[in-house]
């Protein structure tokens, strides 16, 4: 069966366009909301051609806006079909420190290649362990390590990365693929790659790999919907976040008809932590700070979790995501920022916004990147001073001092 084909007997997935920019409070702080900004130089390989369109127009779901359909028609769905069905390999690459939506997109996509008949393996840059909270996801022996991932592959899918250098070990072999697809859905998405599908209205990477794989015609199975429903839950912070919409649940019901025990994943993303996680907790909200007159006069609250007191406490880095799920709850601040040093010595920024503060804009600024309401950096330095940075950038024309 053709490609066309496929599509045209699939049922339609869709979305609202018209969805907000999200609050991922629920995913791990480690990758998704954050990064340094993609700094690497683009793709030295051609694009492929564009490919002839086919004939049939495909309808619309009802009840999705015609800008939406329009907006989702513009992705290059064609051309990434095209592309995936002429291959014999694909590797796939998700962002380092891979959070729920990215390393659960990957699993479900490198599991519906292997149905199709591909050979295909997935990875992500150093440091190459999957974090606690997801080791629950299916479809984990698919991943290699960054060193077997080939220096040239005939094409590669990169998800859940904004630009290129969020791929870390795994940027050069991007750069040099013979075609590269990417697949995302953060705003600050720099426009690197062949071939884009970035939408930064769906509500997570999770949104745009179903689609891809209903418009590959492979049927969901119970491990890729397991994935798929880890990175919808994580992005939208278990459903709660302004971009929960319609669709979304429609999304998410399709993935519990797949087989999918929410309580499962709710339980393993959200409900568990080891008793030192709660010592951690409680010495950050300790330190916590309120400055009623930040970020325009909406206020901040901040605090920091060093390198020494996760270790004390024989607590992981990745476990450390749900600390500014707490802090956001603040009722007199607008942003929540957590500053958590890693193994190297860097603290990488997570920031939250409830909507009226553009975190996303500041941490652009800083050199990292995100979303609207949630969205991180990484700087060396003392907090206290990497605060004093993000104040001021968090300052907006017109705002009171």
């Amino acid at each position: 069966m053709s490609a066309p084909e496929r599509r045209a007997e699939a049922p339609r997935a869709g979305w609202n366009g018209n969805c907000l920019p999200r609050d991922a409070g629920g995913h791990s702080a480690n990758g998704h909301d954050a990064g340094p900004r993609a700094g690497g130089p683009p793709p030295t390989v051609e694009p492929p051609a564009p490919v002839e369109q086919p004939t049939s127009v495909e309808q619309p779901a009802p009840g999705v806006p015609e800008a939406a359909t329009r907006a989702f028609k513009e992705l290059e769905w064609d051309r990434a079909v095209q592309l995936i069905d002429a291959a014999g390999e694909v590797w796939l690459a998700c962002h380092v420190a891979p959070d729920g939506d990215a390393l659960g997109s990957m699993l479900a996509l490198a599991r519906a290649l292997r149905a199709l008949g591909k050979h295909c393996l997935a990875s992500f840059g150093e440091p190459f362990t999957v974090p606690a909270i997801l080791r629950f996801l299916p479809g984990q022996e698919m991943l290699v390590e960054p060193a077997r991932v080939p220096e040239a592959p005939q094409l590669m899918i990169s998800l859940d990365a904004a630009g290129r250098s969020r791929l870390g070990a795994l940027a050069g072999p991007a750069g040099r693929a013979g075609a590269l697809i990417v697949i995302d859905h953060h705003a600050s998405n720099i426009g690197f790659g062949g071939v884009r599908i970035v939408d930064p209205d769906a509500a997570a990477t999770a949104v745009l790999v179903e689609e891809l794989i209903r418009r590959l015609g492979v049927p969901l199975d119970r491990d890729m919907a397991q994935g798929l429903y880890a990175g919808l839950a994580s992005d939208t912070g278990s459903f709660k976040y302004p971009c929960t919409t319609p669709e979304v649940h429609d999304l998410a019901g399709r993935l519990l008809t797949a087989g999918v025990r929410p309580e499962a994943v709710s339980r393993e993303l959200w409900d568990r932590a080891p008793f030192g996680y709660l010592q951690v907790l409680a010495g950050a909200l300790a330190r916590a700070r309120l400055e009623r007159d930040a970020a325009g006069g909406r206020g901040l609250v901040w605090t920091t979790v060093a390198r020494s007191d996760r270790v004390a406490r024989d607590v992981e880095y990745d476990q450390l995501e749900g600390v500014i799920d707490q802090l956001r709850r603040t009722d007199e601040a607008e942003v929540a920022v957590v500053c958590k040093e890693n193994d190297r010595g860097e603290w990488y920024v997570s920031t939250r916004s409830k909507g009226s503060v553009d975190v996303g804009r500041a941490c652009v600024e800083l050199g990292g990147g995100g979303h609207r309401t949630a969205a991180a950096f990484t700087m060396g330095g003392e907090p206290a001073s990497i605060i004093d940075r993000l104040r001021a950038a968090l300052r907006v024309p017109g705002d009171r001092d």
